[in-house]
């Protein structure tokens, strides 16, 4: 596996939590996580990385003092060569700043940015973390999806910024076109496991079915062997279905949320016939 992830690719995720124990119990029940506290030198707690045989998978968060009261979130990060020059270029494509780009001790550096139809996004400038060291198998980040109400512009601001392009899923009916994009990325590392196809997430229009109160967002997935029985877990572990198990040519699909109401995506690889 190359060391360091291409430009543009999502490397990571993460949440943001009221209750960290809570969802590390949650999160590491549900995916078979091991999990790591890290504090500060004055002891107070930061952050937990979660792994699978030693091999970071995902992390957690509290969550800060201005989102109280609101569900936890799960983040979307995309490496980036800097963030700083990112940023700039983002923001004249009409980004705002969330959070301006930050040094994360020796980790990296990363910034929060809202595109302009106001999902929300991460970039991460690796440092001594370069993001999942695992990007395929049950508990790993296998994709990243943009919901949004403005398909053209979403492409056109991504596509100026980030090395993507957009291919949208053809339809059965062309009278009827999918509502869904794939995104692809062509600076893939050949021969890496994790890098052997160029997708890079999906795209898809919200339309009249998704409730006006939805706003634009990134939705991050998990992959699992069997998504009616992770969703089953999910229930028995205190969390919630948002969206039952329904087959795509994908894989089999659940919209789902911890406990704490975090919502996240599961996913498992379609059957053979």
């Amino acid at each position: 596996m190359a060391d360091n992830y291409p430009h543009g690719l999502f490397s990571w995720a993460d949440v943001s939590s009221p209750d960290p124990a809570a969802a590390t119990e949650f999160y590491s029940a549900l995916f078979g996580w091991e999990s790591a506290e890290q504090f500060d030198p004055e002891g107070n707690y930061i952050y937990t990385m979660f792994s699978i045989g030693g091999k970071a998978t995902a992390g957690l968060g509290a969550q800060p003092e201005m989102m109280k009261g609101m569900p936890p979130i799960w983040n979307s990060y995309i490496t980036v060569d800097n963030v700083d020059d990112t940023v700039a270029k983002a923001t004249a494509a009409g980004a705002n700043v969330i959070v301006p780009a930050m040094d994360v001790m020796e980790s990296g550096r990363m910034a929060f940015l809202a595109d302009p139809g106001g999902a929300v996004f991460g970039l991460w400038e690796a440092g001594t973390h370069r993001g999942a060291d695992l990007l395929m198998g049950h508990g790993t980040m296998a994709w990243n999806e943009l919901a949004t109400r403005d398909t053209d512009g979403s492409m056109a601001f991504y596509s100026s910024v980030l090395p993507w392009d957009f291919n949208q899923m053809p339809a059965a009916d062309p009278s009827a076109p999918m509502n869904y994009w794939t995104i692809h990325m062509d600076t893939k590392v050949p021969g890496d496991g994790d890098m052997d196809d160029d997708f890079n997430g999906g795209m898809i229009a919200m339309d009249e079915n998704w409730p006006a109160e939805i706003p634009s967002h990134w939705m991050v997935y998990f992959r699992v062997p069997d998504a009616d029985a992770a969703a089953a877990r999910v229930k028995d572990l205190g969390g919630n279905i948002s969206v039952e198990p329904f087959d795509t040519p994908a894989g089999k699909i659940a919209v789902v949320n911890d406990p704490q109401g975090g919502t996240f995506s599961i996913i498992a690889e379609p059957k053979a016939p």
